[in-house]
């Protein structure tokens, strides 16, 4: 068997392992949870009758590791169960939702990924220069604020007081692409601003920590032009680093949408887990933070194999 897919094998039963180890954890934080389920949905005014039969519609007289067992095994078979709320199936509103949050995300990283990797190399190629400085200066402000706070700002100047982009991005079922665009526009600027720093930092050192080798320099004395180095020499092989940084923060994307998404009222998985948890319709909670987890562990996985296609090196140890 080739290397790489024996590495791919090995890390696939590693996130399976740690997504059981996920569901487990996901299941006992529940449980831990204060309160009755049955009596928190039906209401004050239920009486013990009533909430007696619901406990074993929902199977919530039965021990904690037979729920469990019977939640997983559903999971496997691709059924996540009903939703308490609107008795509709999870794996019908996470459908939905789902495309949402990822459409979010790629808008995002559509413009964040080319930014953060143009300003990186150009920190690195003018490094102490004052827009080096001023790079450096104007991303570590903006992830040095919460997401919220950053929002609200963007809120305020660009919505508010100035009426360029609605507040609300909830655009309905119907809407076109360039409506959708103009909706998220906000939402997708507030991920760009925060997650753009990282991916810029760590492209810059990756550039400056090859910019000291030998073969650099020699690039250098053959009368390389400064762009020249950076795009054919350099870049390449600090790609293995940047690939992983820039999933890292793809994944962010996707898994740390979920203030934002509540502040703009934007229609997606984040959106569903919140209005869920206020709605006690832990079923629903339970999958949407799945679905975060298996989304996390699959971008991690997709990173390590394209940083060792990047750099080979990488698969075998010193």
């Amino acid at each position: 068997m080739h290397p790489l897919a024996r590495m791919i094998l090995h890390r696939l039963a590693l996130g399976l392992l740690t997504l059981f180890a996920i569901s487990l954890f996901i299941f006992m934080a529940i449980e831990l949870l204060p309160g009755d389920l049955a009596e928190e949905v039906l209401g004050q005014s239920a009486t013990p009758e009533t909430v007696a039969a619901f406990r074993r519609d929902l199977g919530l007289d039965q021990p904690a590791y037979v729920r469990y067992l019977d939640w997983l095994g559903g999971i496997v078979r691709g059924d996540f169960g009903q939703s308490l709320a609107n008795n509709r199936p999870i794996s019908d509103l996470l459908a939905a939702r789902l495309g949402n949050t990822l459409f979010l995300a790629v808008y995002a990283a559509v413009i964040s990924v080319p930014l953060a990797v143009g300003l990186g190399l150009l920190a690195a190629l003018y490094r102490g220069s004052w827009f080096d400085r001023g790079v450096n200066i104007f991303t570590l402000s903006s992830i040095s604020f919460p997401e919220y706070f950053v929002a609200y700002i963007l809120m305020l100047f660009l919505s508010i007081r100035w009426g360029i982009f609605p507040s609300i991005s909830d655009f309905g079922s119907s809407a076109g692409l360039g409506e959708m665009l103009y909706r998220t526009f906000l939402p997708a600027l507030t991920l760009v601003l925060v997650v753009t720093a990282h991916m810029m930092r760590m492209t810059r050192a990756a550039i400056i920590n090859l910019l000291a080798q030998p073969y650099i320099e020699m690039a250098w004395l053959k009368g390389a032009s400064p762009l020249r180095v950076i795009l054919r020499h350099a870049l390449p092989n600090a790609l293995a680093p940047i690939i992983n940084v820039v999933a890292l923060n793809l994944a962010y994307l996707i898994t740390g949408v979920v203030i934002v998404e509540v502040v703009f009222v934007y229609p997606g998985l984040g959106q569903l887990m919140v209005d869920s948890v206020a709605k006690r319709d832990i079923p629903v909670v339970q999958a949407s933070c799945l679905i975060f987890a298996s989304i996390y562990i699959l971008l991690n996985l997709g990173a390590d194999v394209l940083a060792i296609a990047t750099n080979p090196r990488l698969m075998y140890r010193k």
